[in-house]
């Protein structure tokens, strides 16, 4: 999936280097986009997922406008908002009706990436590498979670009540704790972490116009990062990994 995640860097368009955005800029954007919906679109959609569909698209409005209309310093965020927007209403599908049925997480995660590939070539490749690294972390982490057995508790705990989901939870974590799970589960992470190196070494030989391969690269090792954060309050605070 990775390969697909940017094309030859001779079809990005040549931009002047934008005033508000430094190179590290969108990156660390690019971070935030990918904590946002752990914190805040999560208990959102358990309450109201209608409106949290909604929010997806006044998302992707916001980016094209701003992308379109706004000054060059925030033409960039504004591609970024795009491909945010699309894994924020893939989410909010998912886990506002479809959250007891974990097979069908990733088809619903993968439903713009059709139109992610075909963009990667316009002025739209920051969002459309955005949305395939994120899309690209969370194929990782549903295969560790198929592959270790974890999936299997996935519907008991969307359905349970909170005192049952924490009891779920550590004995999710517990079965990762087995010797091959947490093999499977290291050799995830270090694949995870090679995709990491090879985007920012791409990124350093990349034309300083080009930060598809930033962006790629903050995406993809946030993920990392919260999936790591997640294993740790299951482990050690199970009552807390409800937020993560």
């Amino acid at each position: 999936m990775i390969s697909g995640l940017i094309r030859n860097q001779a079809l990005a368009e040549p931009t002047v280097q934008p005033i508000g955005f430094s190179i590290a800029g969108l990156p660390f954007w690019a971070s935030m986009l990918v904590v946002l919906p752990v914190f805040a679109q999560a208990p959102w959609v358990r309450e109201q997922p209608f409106s949290s569909c909604l929010f997806g698209l006044v998302l992707l409005s916001v980016g094209v406008i701003t992308s379109s209309i706004a000054p060059r310093k925030w033409t960039e965020f504004g591609a970024l908002l795009v491909g945010f927007s699309g894994s924020w209403l893939a989410g909010s599908l998912f886990w506002g009706w479809l959250a007891p049925h974990p097979l069908l997480h990733l088809p619903i995660e993968a439903f713009a990436l059709p139109l992610a590939l075909t963009g990667l070539g316009t002025r739209w490749r920051l969002g459309c590498v955005f949305y395939l690294a994120s899309l690209t972390g969370t194929a990782f982490t549903d295969l560790a979670m198929a592959l270790t057995g974890v999936m299997n508790l996935w519907p008991e705990v969307v359905v349970a009540s909170p005192s049952q989901a924490t009891v779920l939870l550590q004995d999710a974590a517990t079965c990762v704790l087995k010797p091959g799970s947490l093999l499977i589960v290291s050799a995830s992470g270090a694949v995870i972490f090679q995709l990491v190196q090879y985007c920012r070494s791409r990124n350093k030989a990349s034309a300083p116009s080009d930060r598809a391969w930033a962006v790629a690269a903050a995406v993809l090792s946030t993920t990392l990062l919260i999936d790591g954060l997640f294993l740790s309050l299951s482990l050690l605070a199970p009552e807390l990994s409800g937020l993560v």
